[in-house]
């Protein structure tokens, strides 16, 4: 395998590592120059790379959901230290193994599922929850989950929204008989998809602005930035009251 992969050009071990969902540039050579997206995850990550420090002196950071690894290699460009990159798909990791080792870049890749993060024993400085979300049948779980086991400080946070971008007040306590509040556009929305979304049967959860900050604060994250739409760097903060203990899922 090894001898038949030497005899490979770069352009052919790309395309039999396919489909690719993040466009990387490997020698060059463009992973997902046709993507619907346009250049994806890059023309995204133009748009909030500001809040990320220009060097995380040798923060840990961890990439959940990393697919081929876009945003790990991006953390390794500014310096972070041990970079570990977790995502449930086989083939995304195989992508994300070879981008790293063509460029020449240390990742630690693990097929894990963010259910599972219990069994890593470790919290990190930074954690990148990018576009994870809204493919999950339980996110607030998973929400709950990351606080518990893994974020140390900060975590970079994307969903995809849809709805009315608006943030109205909410009451601390509504009546029963109480209607109209859920009717109102600002009000937090999950939208649920029975069957698919853009063709993909894991879209369950689309939550509208007014729910994805509500899901965050409910989890105990602190909103600290806001720099596109669907993009949030949060801190870790005092949950709100509980009345149930958040499980250890996957734990060992």
């Amino acid at each position: 395998m090894a001898q038949m992969q030497d005899c490979m050009t770069i352009e052919d071990q790309i395309a039999a590592l396919g489909p690719w969902f993040h466009n990387m540039r490997i020698s060059g050579v463009e992973t997902s120059p046709d993507h619907f997206l346009g250049d994806y995850p890059a023309i995204k990550w133009k748009a909030f790379k500001h809040i990320v420090p220009d060097d995380l002196e040798g923060r840990s950071v961890l990439d959940i959901g990393c697919n081929a690894g876009f945003y790990a290699q991006e953390m390794k460009r500014r310096n972070a230290g041990r970079v570990v990159g977790i995502d449930s798909d086989p083939h995304y990791l195989r992508q994300a193994k070879f981008a790293a080792t063509q460029n020449g870049i240390d990742i630690e890749y693990r097929l894990m599922s963010v259910y599972d993060v219990a069994q890593l024993r470790e919290k990190f400085d930074l954690v990148l929850f990018m576009g994870v979300l809204y493919h999950l049948r339980y996110p607030l779980l998973a929400l709950d989950l990351l606080y518990e086991h893994v974020v140390g400080e900060e975590m970079l946070f994307q969903c995809m929204q849809r709805g009315a971008d608006a943030v109205g007040p909410v009451e601390e306590d509504y009546n029963f008989q109480e209607w109209q509040v859920f009717n109102r556009p600002d009000y937090p929305k999950l939208f649920f998809v029975e069957h698919r979304f853009s063709n993909d049967p894991t879209n369950w959860f689309i939550p509208n602005r007014a729910g994805v900050e509500a899901m965050l604060r409910s989890s105990g994250f602190l909103i600290e930035a806001n720099p596109e739409r669907e993009v949030y760097l949060v801190r870790r903060g005092q949950r709100p009251y509980m009345n149930e203990t958040v499980p250890r899922v996957g734990a060992l």
